[in-house]
């Protein structure tokens, strides 16, 4: 996923959808699901919606490559979040989503630094996300509660991170981070929970695909 070249919206499209992958143009009457609705992509769209509704197998894949999609990792990184998730005390399901929910790229663009994960990545790649107060360009790097997010001072007027600091508040922010406007920092206030994440997502057929 990480390599993906095609356009993103054709990801929203087959997972029937939307991801929010390409920022603010997902927010708008532009956005392809607003204007072709679930349909996949590709010529034989129609037809596939034709046949038996996913069940089993079909059903925990695509659930899987949903969630894969929405956080924009790679096959092996989606598994070592799982094994992890699988010996950690508690909910597999549950505990797989936080973790995920922790990276610092997720983090950046549920702070409201971005307007899409995409886009919080190349930030943290780049060098123009601080960790308390220290630089961190690892995408996958967990936050914990009290950590500081913010962006470098020469980085803060960037038109793209400006922009998305200002919508932030319409698009929403979990209750697990704390937004200064003031001096432009995102706390981590608590640990994701999972009234915090997407309802939409249905962790446990993840766990059942795994577990087979």
């Amino acid at each position: 996923m990480a390599r993906y070249r095609d356009a993103v919206c054709r990801l929203c499209r087959r997972e029937g959808a939307k991801l929010f992958l390409k920022g603010d143009r997902c927010y708008k009457p532009s956005c392809p699901i607003e204007k072709r609705g679930t349909q996949p992509p590709g010529q034989h769209g129609n037809s596939m919606r034709r046949g038996k509704a996913l069940a089993g197998y079909g059903q925990q894949l695509r659930e899987k490559q949903k969630v894969k999609r929405i956080y924009f990792i790679l096959e092996g990184q989606f598994r070592n979040y799982f094994e992890r998730a699988r010996k950690f005390k508690g909910i597999t399901g549950v505990a797989l989503l936080a973790f995920l929910e922790r990276r610092l790229d997720n983090a950046v663009y549920r702070s409201g630094f971005s307007t899409s994960r995409r886009q919080a990545r190349q930030l943290v790649n780049h060098g123009h996300v601080l960790v308390n107060d220290r630089k961190v360009d690892i995408p996958s790097f967990q936050v914990k509660p009290g950590d500081v997010i913010s962006i470098k001072e020469g980085s803060r007027k960037n038109v793209h991170v400006e922009g998305a600091w200002q919508t932030a508040a319409g698009r929403g922010r979990p209750a697990w981070i704390s937004a200064s406007g003031g001096d432009m920092t995102a706390t981590i206030s608590a640990l994701p929970t999972r009234e915090d994440i997407d309802r939409s997502i249905n962790e446990q057929l993840i766990v059942e695909l795994y577990s087979k």
